[in-house]
């Protein structure tokens, strides 16, 4: 059977190579730019349209059983209601939106993603300018628990809708009989192909046919499913959505990371060529998979991430990333009571974690590229106006303040106890401290030769940064009115991990995508806390939001 989809408008909301969704990343001398299209979004539309399905009584299925043995990344939530209650029932959400959603359709409701590979490939547009193309090859599983000729209504009209706007309008629809259920594939009027699958309450969709019947192969038992990968990972009753990615994955979502921050942070066609290469190697051979769990708690959601290291590099952490007994909070009374965001290092050994760092980072690639590395850390701090890490925290205690006062981090400073001053200066650039020092709220003052940077020297403390936020932060210490004020100081300031940022974002994009704004230029700022731990097996990071990973997820449906 073959139906055909028109539309009046053509406005596809998702950028599509002729295999399905991609990532674009836009190389270029002058500027660079990333089209977000992940299959993420496919998870997130197919779950609000499920809005429509009538729910029926069964027991909760593993969707981990219908899933290849040797799948990449795998994320699955395992009651939709309740994992989307929890984004919505935040003040931040209802502070900001009309009303809140009713879910109470998506009860039980399960769904994940599995992703089995990726396919990139580069097109040259110009000489100077060319786009890399990056499709994960994906499949998304739903299990409705609804009787199956809803899960047929629903795939054929509302998975169809969806489809066909993808696609700009005048999709044609097959579906035929096949292995017990119904099989469907949406041609564009260009080729583009996406296909699904139905059998009972359950449904396949992806943008490649043999991931699917990989998936049919694993459900008939002919191939070793994730379920029995030997893979653990906590799927504890109280999470609301959790996730894994293998080794493999790790090393190639490596490859699309070192291209990406080659481009963020370079013009250079030698150093975005050199990160390119370098940051996947460093990756791959450090890590060994990742686990996400989310839960629900009274400050928020929390994100729990467990990177597994290798145990060469999470024997040199454990040893050298350790987290001084010390807890001072003095230090805070020098930043402003608002800030965008600060971040307190609390290491034993400021100095010997640094070079822990580097040393286990050059040990990754090959000799030249590690000296290359060493080499090139020295430019790190240069934004605080650090010309030499090393010296500079050989001359400081434990605690490390780092703070941003903008969203770029353009200004931003470093606060830190000072244990020998003559040291500290010597490690700042351009900077002539034999000239006598300006006085300023009780502090030392000098300033670099081209007036950017200034160190602050006031009580046993160094203040280093741009020069308007270094006097933001006298100022903060003099009038009184400092951070240790702000109601979010209390769980930051006792944290006793290794390293804990507390910062701001932005959550419209979030209340567009579940329900409408009150207002249309509402502007909206939430809180997230940071904590990250080294461990025996590796790192462990817990951030507490008002919506999470899940909310960034979410985000991506308005890409």
């Amino acid at each position: 059977m073959i139906r055909d989809f028109t539309t009046k408008e053509m406005k596809p909301q998702i950028d599509t190579d002729k295999h399905g969704y991609n990532f674009k990343f836009q190389i270029s001398n002058f500027r660079s730019r990333i089209k977000k299209n992940s299959f993420l979004s496919v998870f997130i539309c197919v779950n609000l349209w499920l809005f429509l399905l009538s729910s029926c009584n069964s027991k909760p299925t593993d969707l981990r059983s219908f899933v290849p043995s040797d799948t990449l990344v795998y994320l699955e939530t395992g009651d939709l209601r309740k994992t989307l209650d929890a984004v919505t029932e935040s003040k931040a959400f209802s502070d900001a939106s009309k009303s809140k959603p009713d879910f109470s359709a998506l009860a039980n409701m399960q769904i994940a993603i599995a992703v089995t590979g990726f396919e990139t490939s580069e097109n040259q547009v110009t000489t100077e300018n060319s786009v890399l193309n990056f499709k994960p090859r994906f499949v998304a599983i739903a299990d409705t628990h609804a009787w199956n000729r809803h899960a047929l209504s629903f795939t054929e009209n509302k998975l169809g809708e969806f489809v066909n706007d993808l696609y700009g309008g005048e999709t044609a629809l097959e579906m035929t009989d096949k292995a017990g259920g119904k099989f469907f594939v949406w041609t564009a009027t260009d080729g583009r192909k996406v296909f699904a699958f139905i059998e009972n309450s359950l449904i396949f969709f992806g943008n490649d046919e043999s991931v699917i019947e990989k998936c049919l192969s694993v459900k008939r038992g002919e191939a070793d499913s994730f379920a029995k990968s030997g893979k653990t990972f906590e799927k504890a009753e109280n999470n609301l959505a959790f996730g894994y990615v293998s080794g493999d994955g790790i090393a190639q979502i490596a490859n699309i990371v070192g291209v990406s921050t080659a481009i963020e942070v370079s013009e250079g066609d030698e150093e975005r060529a050199f990160i390119a290469k370098v940051l996947p190697e460093i990756l791959r051979k450090s890590a060994k998979e990742v686990i996400w769990t989310a839960t629900k708690n009274e400050q928020g959601i929390e994100d729990k991430f467990e990177i597994a290291l290798t145990k060469e590099t999470a024997d040199v952490f454990k040893e050298t990333l350790t987290a001084s007994p010390q807890n001072q909070t003095n230090s805070s009374e020098f930043l402003p009571g608002e800030i965008f965001s600060v971040t307190k290092y609390n290491l034993q050994n400021p100095q010997i974690a640094w070079r822990s760092l580097l040393l286990v980072t050059a040990k990754q690639t090959d000799e030249l590229s590690g000296k290359i590395i060493v080499a090139f850390a020295d430019s790190l701090l240069e934004p605080y106006g650090v010309a030499d890490p090393e010296t500079f925290l050989s001359a400081i205690d434990s605690q490390i303040l780092t703070a941003q006062f903008d969203g770029e981090g353009e200004k931003s400073v470093v606060i830190a106890d000072v244990k020998n001053a003559e040291t500290v200066k010597k490690s700042i650039g351009e900077t002539n401290f034999k000239k006598a020092p300006e006085k300023n709220s009780n502090a030392d003052v000098w300033k670099s030769e081209d007036g950017e940077v200034v160190a602050a020297f006031i009580e046993n403390k160094i203040i280093l940064g741009d020069g308007e936020s270094v006097l933001k932060c006298l100022q903060a210490k003099q009038s009184g009115q400092n951070f240790t004020k702000n109601p979010l100081f209390a769980k930051f300031g006792e944290s006793k991990s290794v390293a804990v940022t507390l910062g701001k974002d932005s959550g419209e994009k979030i209340v567009e995508v579940l329900s409408e704004k009150k207002a249309e230029n509402l502007q909206m700022t939430t809180n997230f806390l940071t904590e990250t731990r080294i461990n025996a097996q590796g790192i462990e990071r817990k951030t507490v939001s008002p919506f999470g990973l899940i909310g960034t997820i979410l985000e991506q449906f308005k890409e």
